[in-house]
């Protein structure tokens, strides 16, 4: 059951995806070193492309899928769940085998797109992963609606790990090849067959756990729900929520689209391929690192807050709603100032075998302005999550759909001026969740029924972190250039700051007691 309480659902699906993202960024060092700089900036095109039609494809009907399951498990029902599993997974193939056998079949007209040729293999070595994830989306929305959180957590290590052990291998095996267009091609494979055995393990757990649903099922005596009427609810639920998911992914296509040729008009090619890949794909790839936090708050909050609402506890959803906001501010306000404040030592301990001093200098300022979306867009997934579960998804399409217009405007403005060069874009993005983190706010607090406490959300958290914030910028002045040298100095200054920040935030009270695990809170 522990893992069926709010706080503790995000810190399963959170502590998993941090260990996640810093694989990945670990990943990221000896594919950066193997394929360089020129190398990334194609990976980081293709991505984008994939990442947008993997949207399309399976980011709405997941929410769905959970929100309704825990939607009829709260009113006690067994069968109806697991026809909306039925339904989805097949919605999902069916989607998922389209987009794969479009991205596959259209590979050359993406390349053009983007304006490297050479990215057409990297195009068609990443299709497959668009069916397989589609697949694997129907399984985790059917788990989290039942509040089973560990299955996604182990599947999403499973990714990750399979990057490492599958795709790095396969990059430098294409690299002795092609070149660098090839080892892209190869590492996106490993990609693939990472996302397979992720698949894998989702279908085995499915079939160990079937017999015990199996036998509820049997008991459950509740009138069917024709699958009509659960693929029409399936659809009119996803529809806002993917085409809300979509925005985020078209910016950054956009942005794959959009910035090198600004760029190009005043700088070489390969200059202008390089800040990219350099802002791309080592910056935005650091600042998701804590963002993963963000992404296991939604998935909780909407079938928490769906829950609730269906057994019409408004006082449970304000509370959860409260705690879902607060949370963020607690987790990515320190997030981002710390990375903001070490982001040129951090990049420099990673990349420095690679990269140059002026290209690290480069990401080390791009880094410490990005940084700072980093609690905003914690902000967005929250209060994104909490609407969804109040059935709202509507709202979030629009707040973000406005943000991503002003972005991609400071982006057309800023980067074609050759003195703000690239840092048009972070600036841009720190814009962009702004606002839509604002408006989310304003109508959590307006249908979760409660009214946003400041002090608790801001100005508790805000107190603790500028006590760290204090403490990591003496250090960093103090121990100098050891910090760009020493992982040991790093690892230090790192635990000490969270240490500092943990017991300055339960003393101010912005972490409460009742967040802590249940033997943590004797003497509340």
């Amino acid at each position: 059951m522990k893992q069926r309480t709010l706080v503790g659902g995000i810190s399963i699906l959170g502590i998993t995806g941090l260990i996640c993202k810093i694989v990945g960024v670990l990943y990221l060092i000896p594919l950066a070193n193997l394929i360089g700089s020129e190398g990334l900036g194609v990976y980081n095109q293709i991505f984008p492309s994939y990442n947008l039609m993997l949207t399309i494809s399976s980011a709405g009907i997941p929410v769905a899928i959970s929100r309704m399951v825990a939607a009829r498990m709260a009113r006690g029902e067994a069968r109806n769940p697991n026809r909306v599993f039925k339904a989805a997974f097949v919605i999902l193939s069916v989607l998922g085998l389209i987009s794969t056998l479009l991205m596959l079949g259209f590979s050359d007209r993406f390349a053009q797109a983007t304006g490297t040729a050479e990215s057409v293999h990297g195009f068609m070595m990443i299709s497959p992963s668009l069916f397989l994830v589609c697949v694997m989306s129907a399984f985790r929305g059917y788990m989290q609606g039942q509040r089973r959180m560990w299955p996604t957590a182990i599947s999403q290590l499973i990714e990750q790990v399979g990057k490492v052990g599958i795709a790095l291998p396969l990059a430098f095996s294409f690299m002795q090849k092609g070149g660098y267009p090839m080892g892209v091609a190869g590492a996106l494979l490993g990609t693939s067959i990472a996302e397979a055995a992720a698949l894998l393990y989702m279908s085995i757990d499915y079939f160990f756990v079937r017999p015990g649903m199996q036998r509820l099922i049997a008991q459950d005596t509740r009138p069917l729900e024709g699958y009509r009427t659960i693929s029409r609810e399936l659809l009119f639920t996803a529809v806002p929520i993917t085409i809300g998911a979509c925005i985020v992914p078209l910016a950054g296509t956009v942005d794959s689209f959009m910035l090198v040729k600004l760029m190009k008009a005043y700088l070489p090619e390969q200059t202008a391929l390089s800040n990219y890949g350099i802002y791309a794909g080592l910056v935005i790839s650091l600042i998701n690192v804590p963002t993963a936090l963000a992404m296991a708050m939604s998935s909780n909050l909407v079938p928490s807050v769906s829950a609730k609402r269906e057994a019409r506890d408004w006082a449970g959803v304000k509370r959860d709603s409260a705690a879902g906001l607060r949370l963020a501010v607690v987790i990515g306000l320190p997030s981002s100032i710390g990375m903001s404040l070490l982001s040129e030592q951090i990049l420099t301990l990673l990349f420095h075998s690679r990269y140059t001093a002026e290209q690290l200098r480069l990401g080390g300022q791009l880094l410490s302005i990005s940084a700072l979306t980093i609690v905003v867009f914690t902000l967005v997934q929250a209060s994104s999550g909490i609407l969804q579960g109040l059935y709202k998804q509507r709202i979030p399409m629009y707040t973000l759909a406005l943000g991503v217009l002003v972005k991609i405007a400071i982006n057309y403005t800023a980067v074609q001026q050759p003195d703000i060069n690239i840092f048009g874009a972070p600036y841009a993005s720190l814009t962009c969740y702004i606002i839509s983190a604002g408006l989310n706010m304003y109508y959590v607090a307006k249908y979760a029924r409660f009214k946003l406490d400041w002090q608790e959300l801001l100005l508790r958290p805000g107190l603790a972190t500028l006590i760290m914030g204090v403490l990591v910028f003496a250090l960093s002045s103090l121990l100098g250039l050891r910090l760009y040298r020493s992982w040991l100095y790093m690892g230090a200054v790192i635990l000490v700051a969270i240490a500092v920040y943990g017991i300055a935030a339960f003393k101010f009270g912005a972490i409460k007691r009742s967040d802590l695990p249940a033997r943590f809170q004797k003497g509340q």
